[in-house]
């Protein structure tokens, strides 16, 4: 599959707009460092929808990613098989003008806009990597998969940092959202601190903003978690052989 850019109409680049501009007043208060800095690097702007093959590009030359075009939410294989090869899966339909606010699956903006700034930090790219190296292992374990999902979901989706300015985003879920951006660094709800085992004994919901967040320090503690994941897994596993 590939993006075809002639193909996007008057609608679409009016979505990115508002969508574009709405995220942007929010991120200099909310949004991480190493997301401000990868959207100047990717060079996304108001009103443009990105070329994947500028974007690929971009990527190559910086971490050594790739966008792989797929039609939406991909089995768990092809999931973690291109992840554990540096090509990230993405979407390249947008959502309709009604849907601004909510849809059930991820669009390019989510995808895209939310997701690729933070291909272009090294640190935070080795972390899914070896994190989707270990998906690979545990494709056809329903259980394993669902724990696993639990740390990437509290992490690349939803993950908090802390920054010398105070708690900023990192989570492609919350960037993507004008809502959850404002709401997951409000006083409401539960923060807790980066803990692999408690992620993989906290399930999480996909349509309502999360009940709880976890935060990290930074990107090389993910990276440097990979180990304990390994070793927290297996031993859930055991547990429930």
């Amino acid at each position: 599959m590939k993006q075809i850019y002639e193909n996007y109409t008057d609608e679409d680049f009016e979505v990115w707009k508002i969508l574009f501009d709405r995220q942007m007043k929010q991120f200099p208060t909310h949004a991480c460092d190493a997301f401000k800095e990868g959207l100047k690097i990717a060079d996304f702007e108001t009103g443009l929808i990105p070329d994947f093959q500028e974007t690929n590009q971009i990527l190559q030359e910086t971490t050594g990613w790739q966008l792989a075009v797929v039609p939406g939410i991909v089995p768990d294989y092809t999931f973690f098989e291109l992840m554990a090869n540096r090509r990230f899966p993405a979407t390249t339909w947008l959502r309709k003008m009604k849907e601004l606010d909510y849809l059930e699956e991820p669009d390019m903006f989510h995808d895209v806009f939310a997701h690729v700034p933070l291909l272009t930090n090294q640190h935070f790219v080795n972390f899914l990597e070896e994190l989707s190296k270990i998906g690979l292992k545990y494709v056809g374990n329903d259980h394993a998969i669902q724990l696993l999902s639990r740390v990437y979901w509290f992490t690349v989706e939803f993950g908090l940092i802390r920054e010398k300015e105070g708690l900023r985003i990192y989570g492609a879920g919350i960037l993507s959202s004008a809502g959850e951006t404002k709401y997951s660094l409000s006083e409401e709800p539960p923060k807790h601190e980066f803990s692999i085992e408690h992620m993989l004994n906290t399930s999480y919901r996909k349509d309502k903003f999360q009940v709880e967040y976890f935060i990290t320090e930074s990107y090389e503690q993910l990276f440097n978690s990979i180990p304990e994941v390994k070793v927290l897994l297996e031993e859930k596993l055991a547990e429930t052989a």
